[in-house]
């Protein structure tokens, strides 16, 4: 079954990672514009399921947050980002033109915007967007435009949290060494690490996932070790070549918002059926692989309530599943946790 060895290379059915580092490694890349979804969508997948771990890897820049692959939030391994930027920024760059004519951005005003960002960033210094903006002389959705022309060109990426707020510090300070690898080994290092965690996928998943065009997927494909493809309904799926074990029937998940159990397919009918992709943009509740209904959730002093909307006919074991998984995200925000349905 195609959900159940998803659920098993994402490490959701046995969580087998002490950090967030590894968690993220083994992925790839994991979603991010929703952090405190990432938190939880990485916590699932440690043991102890604790929320700490991020916040303390992203202080430590081991794992940074920035815009890479299609692009949109990501986290990454902080010593994989400037071979990941290698591969994808430049099939990025033409993605902002649009953009900055909206914006009223010329390139000039782009190359002065990231010289006056990397002056204030220089000595160490974090700044959070807001800051930034004190600093550029631009709109807000201009600046959003000229950050993001800097964390492609390596100027710039994430620093440490300021309380909830997320900074900015140069690329060059924060990871002053990195992996060197050619285009062939990037390519089928990236491969490697999408198969072996989000398999199986195919193809086009891997080029919805990536932001990479046909031809390098494929290449990197070739190249990767490690890898077995399999026919499924007609069509070839890639995947570790590692067992799977049997999983127990029953297993739910909470999942996040654009958690990468959902968002890193192109095709994601394995586990819902029907076009609504607007799915995997929510909280889900995924029974067995498969998305059974929405939630939500809401603060009350200490307490976290959450509101589920569950799909036709769940049964009673699926709820006592629920209340399993509901005290376990109580555990991991430190607070009392309750739901309605």
């Amino acid at each position: 079954m195609i959900t159940t060895r998803r659920l098993h290379f994402q490490s959701l059915l046995r969580p087998r990672f002490e950090r967030a580092e590894d968690v993220v490694e083994w992925l790839g890349a994991v979603q991010a514009q929703d952090y405190q979804g990432a938190r939880w969508a990485v916590a699932q997948r440690t043991v102890g399921g604790h929320g700490t771990g991020l916040d303390q890897a992203l202080n430590a820049g081991t794992i940074l947050r920035t815009h890479v692959l299609r692009p949109t939030w990501h986290l990454v391994p902080a010593r994989d980002l400037r071979w990941m930027l290698a591969l994808t920024a430049a099939r990025i760059r033409p993605t902002l033109k649009s953009q900055a004519r909206f914006c009223g951005v010329t390139d000039d005003m782009t190359t002065r915007a990231k010289r006056i960002i990397a002056k204030a960033l220089a000595g160490g210094q974090y700044m959070t967007r807001a800051e930034l903006g004190t600093v550029v002389p631009h709109r807000t959705m201009a600046l959003g435009h000229v950050i993001m022309h800097a964390e492609l060109d390596g100027i710039i990426c994430s620093g440490p949290l300021k309380g909830n707020q997320h900074t900015y510090g140069l690329l060059d300070a924060r990871v002053p060494t990195h992996r060197v690898l050619d285009r062939e080994e990037a390519l089928a290092l990236l491969a490697w690490r999408y198969f072996r965690s989000h398999g199986p996928a195919t193809l086009k998943d891997f080029v919805w996932w990536s932001g990479l065009s046909t031809i390098d997927a494929k290449l990197g494909i070739a190249n990767a070790r490690g890898l077995v493809s399999e026919t499924i309904g007609g069509m070839t799926y890639w995947l570790s070549d590692k067992p799977v074990a049997a999983a127990p029937r029953g297993r739910l998940h909470l999942l996040p918002n654009f958690d990468e159990f959902l968002v890193a397919y192109a095709d994601r009918t394995a586990s819902y059926s029907g076009s609504d992709n607007n799915l995997a943009l929510a909280n889900t509740v995924v029974l067995d692989g498969r998305v059974v209904g929405t939630w939500k959730r809401t603060f009350k002093g200490q307490e976290v309530r959450l509101q589920m909307r569950l799909f036709g006919t769940v049964a009673r074991a699926a709820k006592a599943a629920i209340g399993a998984q509901v005290e376990r995200f109580g555990t991991f925000l430190g607070r009392e946790a309750s739901f309605q349905l």
